[in-house]
């Protein structure tokens, strides 16, 4: 009797070798996913709304925008040297003066009525004091007079004091007599003494008198002379040529002293008064330049004068030209200037964009040379003008970046670019 055969069963079996490969498949996926792929932040852009510039290399130059205002390079205010109504105005505004040409006309009654006491005064004065140096001299006149007098009295005195003197001696006449003579002889010379030391006096104090005199006048002439001055600068002209910009008060109006009446620009030339702001204080100084166009031409310009005061976070600085002026600027126009903050230099360089608000210039997204995506990396940008930032780290020539707005894009790490 023939036996059964026992039929082995297979393990490895089609269907569980390719079970087996697909789970293996599966997990060596799964794997990779989390251990090689990557996991970077992206996000999908269109290139038509993204602005792609290239990193370049040359000639970099720091500047600043700034606004200035054209101003005369000379201004010339007139303000009122003494207070009065205005009686008469002879110029407006706007036209040009020649030195010395009358602007208008104060009034002031009670400066003319100063100037007429004063001049009475002085007069007076002058008269009283041309009547006191007569007296002194004629004084001294009649002194010189007296000794001369005396001199000849002195003389007959002495003629008889000295025949009397012998005649007393012969016994020919008494001796009072000889006295008497002697007496006055003695009186006569005592008198002459008197006379010549009160000469003497009157002569120095008619100096002293005649000097004070003097000084008194001349101080009168000069209230007189004041006064007078006065009196013209009631008179307001114009002290330079040039162009009567303003003209205030008008006909009636009261004008008090300091107060300013015109003002007279010198057009031989012109300055650039600009406002700079106060971030840039310590690295503004006297001899920094700037430039701006007008009427397609480019001028230059260089600081003159700084005027540190803070007044709304700027501060002022007044800019001469060099060289050419334009010939069409006129007084009160603005311009837009460049400032320039460094002399040019080698760097390299990126346009400035919108990026720089979001990144602050830490980083920014480098476009792969397939132009199918870009990627964040870091940077490091130094100085900026208008149109560039200067790159010191991160980039090379060459390379293309994204300078377009970054909104968005701040917590990725990859931009997939779609054309």
């Amino acid at each position: 009797m023939a036996m059964d055969r026992k039929i082995k069963k297979k393990v490895w079996t089609a269907k569980r070798i390719f079970t087996i490969l697909g789970i293996t498949g599966v997990v060596a996926l799964i794997a990779y996913v989390f251990i090689f792929a990557d996991k970077s932040s992206k996000l999908n852009v269109e290139l038509d709304k993204i602005n792609v510039a290239e990193v370049t290399e040359g000639a970099f130059q720091e500047f600043i925008p700034v606004e200035g205002t054209v101003n005369p390079k000379t201004t010339i205010y007139l303000d009122a040297i003494v207070g009065g109504n205005v009686a008469e105005k002879f110029l407006d505004g706007g036209v040009e003066v020649e030195e010395g040409d009358t602007i208008l006309r104060l009034e002031n009654n009670s400066l003319q009525m100063q100037y007429v006491q004063e001049q009475t005064q002085t007069n007076r004065l002058r008269n009283d004091i041309e009547n006191t140096n007569l007296s002194l001299q004629q004084r001294l006149f009649q002194s010189k007079s007296a000794i001369i007098n005396l001199d000849f009295d002195i003389d007959q005195a002495k003629d008889a004091y000295t025949r009397n003197k012998q005649l007393w001696e012969d016994k020919v006449i008494s001796e009072q007599e000889y006295l008497n003579s002697k007496r006055m002889y003695d009186r006569l010379m005592a008198r002459r003494v008197n006379e010549i030391e009160s000469a003497k006096f009157d002569s120095i104090t008619a100096v002293n008198t005649i000097a004070q005199n003097r000084e008194r006048l001349a101080n009168s002439n000069v209230s007189l002379k004041m006064v007078e001055n006065n009196l013209n600068n009631l008179w307001v002209t114009a002290r330079i040529t040039g162009l009567l910009s303003t003209v205030n008060p008008e006909i009636g109006q009261t004008v008090s002293p300091g107060q300013n009446i015109a003002q007279i620009d010198d057009l031989d030339g012109f300055k650039i008064v600009a406002r700079v702001d106060q971030h840039y204080l310590d690295r503004v100084y006297l001899g920094l330049k700037g430039n701006f166009d007008f009427g397609g031409s480019n001028y230059g310009l260089v600081i003159r004068k700084i005027f540190p005061e803070i007044n709304s976070g700027q501060f002022n600085v007044e800019m001469m030209f060099e060289g050419e002026v334009p010939e069409n600027i006129r007084r009160g126009q603005t311009v837009p200037i460049k400032l320039q903050l460094s002399e040019e230099r080698k760097a390299v360089m990126i346009p400035r964009g919108a990026f720089f608000q979001t990144t602050g210039g830490n980083w920014i997204f480098v476009v792969d040379p397939s132009g199918e995506f870009a990627v964040r990396r870091k940077i490091k940008i130094g100085n900026q003008n208008l149109r560039q930032y200067e790159v010191l780290e991160g980039l090379d020539v060459g390379e293309r970046v994204i300078t377009s707005s970054y909104d968005g894009y701040e917590d990725k790490d990859k931009l997939i670019i779609k054309k």
